[in-house]
């Protein structure tokens, strides 16, 4: 996994560092990443020499990281033109290199640009930016490179104007974010938390981190963890020679009613994607899980289902006395639980809610924002990692806040988030497939946060595969979920 590091330890990390370098060492070796990775794309766009390239310079170390990129890419023989935000306030070392390879400074915005190098503001900026580079950044859109095409934006080590340590995006009056939307980040020494987390991921692009010399100088504990593919391989569970359905482990699934027997099928054919040998359905879809998956077993309560190692209870359960008596069944048994969508609502309810307390097996639940609210009595607001490690110490459970980079936390504190959420997953149903899969890996005794962790992306992989073929559906989902699963070996 790939650790995420808050801004008070990168600060205190690059202190330590730089402690131990001549003056001026790292700010060089981040201009040569930022300044190798403008010029990969400047040769995406027709070449490098003769490329044209716009620094947006503010006052801090971003700028002059910025400046001296545009030093070394004049050099090569970019036409390189800089905007100071902060016109007395640029670093001025950084400043005399670029004047003296060649670059000019500009008082605004205007084409050819090919290339965009956003070095506004760095880690230490709050609050969105300021009036007057929201309005150069809003201009951008309109620059053209040399081929006709749109100025592609490099951010300096974060996009200006996010909240670094939590993903939050400041919003304008007209709720428009005042933060600068990059096609590629360039960061350096460790990710930060609005790279993979929030509203301002998304606006970083993709992220290309350059190592500066700062990993043993981190210290502490990562603000979360990005899961990576091989974080799956090497936990997934294995069959071997005395493999059976039952040492694989067995799921049940509580999930569904004659009302809402989709809930039943989609969370079933999720479970059976996963790892364990057998599912056993409790509830009123019997009929239609059967049709759809004759090798599960079926019954019409919890109480009658038989020996499982982990449940899955709440897509289309409902909330009356009938769900909230299957529910109690489940939160009884001493096996590790998923609870999602109705069996959420029925938490409300304080007995249910004590009882949920009180278990010594693993929980997971799996709210989305309006789910997380009603537990809560808010929504997670601008910090999201802050709000789910909140809702998983008051409810002893893995808390799976879902989302477009959905944040896991665990009563202990860690907190992990998933880097392969798309859009495309939020259509009715995805969240029951979820459910199913994670309750799979729960059975085959894979640990509550790393089943939640690998659900979430391969919930997310299947949902791409997906919407290769158009909108999607949650039984495309369920449908791409099984190659996504079996890439596992």
């Amino acid at each position: 996994m790939r650790s995420v590091w808050r801004v008070a330890d990168v600060r205190a990390a690059e202190a330590g560092l730089m402690g131990t370098l001549p003056e001026g060492t790292l700010m060089q070796r981040a201009a040569a990443g930022l300044a190798r990775r403008a010029a990969l794309l400047l040769a995406e766009r027709g070449g490098v020499y003769g490329g044209r390239v716009l620094l947006l310079v503010g006052s801090g170390d971003n700028g002059g990281d910025a400046l001296y990129a545009g030093e070394r890419l004049a050099c090569r023989g970019v036409i390189v033109s800089a905007l100071l935000l902060t016109p007395g306030r640029a670093h001025a070392a950084g400043l005399a290199a670029l004047r003296a390879a060649g670059g000019r400074l500009v008082e605004r915005p205007s084409g050819p640009v090919d290339l965009v190098l956003d070095g506004i503001v760095g880690i230490g900026g709050t609050g969105g930016l300021r009036t007057n580079a929201d309005e150069v950044v809003q201009r951008l859109g309109e620059l053209r490179g040399r081929d006709g095409g749109r100025a592609t934006v490099l951010a300096v080590d974060v996009p200006s104007g996010v909240a670094v340590d939590t993903g939050h995006v400041p919003l304008s009056a007209s709720g428009r974010p005042t933060a600068v939307r990059a096609d590629v980040t360039v960061t350096f020494g460790a990710l930060k938390p609005a790279l993979v987390v929030g509203p301002a991921a998304p606006l970083a692009g993709q992220v290309e981190l350059v190592d500066i010399g700062l990993r043993p100088w981190l210290r502490g504990t990562p603000a979360l963890r990005v899961t990576e593919w091989s974080d799956l391989v090497d936990g997934w569970p294995r069959l071997g020679p005395a493999s059976e359905k039952y040492s694989r482990g067995v799921v049940g699934v509580a999930t569904g009613s004659a009302t809402y027997p989709g809930a039943a099928v989609l969370s079933v054919g999720g479970a059976l994607a996963g790892p364990t040998g057998m599912v056993r359905y409790a509830g009123g879809a019997r009929a239609e899980v059967l049709h759809q998956h004759p090798s599960v077993i079926a019954t019409g309560r919890v109480a009658d289902a038989g020996r499982v190692q982990a449940w899955v209870c709440g897509s289309g359960l409902g909330t009356g006395e009938d769900a909230a008596v299957e529910l109690r069944a489940v939160l009884a048994a001493p096996v590790p639980v998923v609870l999602d969508a109705d069996a959420l609502t029925l938490l409300v309810d304080g007995s249910l809610a004590d009882q949920l307390r009180g278990r010594d097996a693993p929980i997971v639940v799996t709210p989305h924002d309006r789910e997380f609210a009603r537990l809560c009595g808010e929504e997670p607001g601008a910090d999201r990692v802050a709000a789910t490690l909140r809702l998983a110490a008051w409810m002893n459970a893995v808390v799976l806040l879902k989302g477009d980079r959905t944040v896991i936390g665990t009563p202990d504190g860690r907190a992990y988030v998933n880097p392969t959420g798309t859009p495309a997953l939020a259509t009715g149903g995805t969240g029951d497939v979820l459910a199913g899969l994670l309750g799979s890996l729960l059975a085959a005794g894979v640990p509550a946060d790393r089943a939640a962790a690998s659900a979430a992306y391969l919930h997310g992989l299947a949902g791409r595969e997906a919407a290769r073929g158009g909108p999607v559906t949650a039984p495309d989902v369920a449908t791409a979920l099984r190659p996504v699963v079996a890439r596992l070996g």
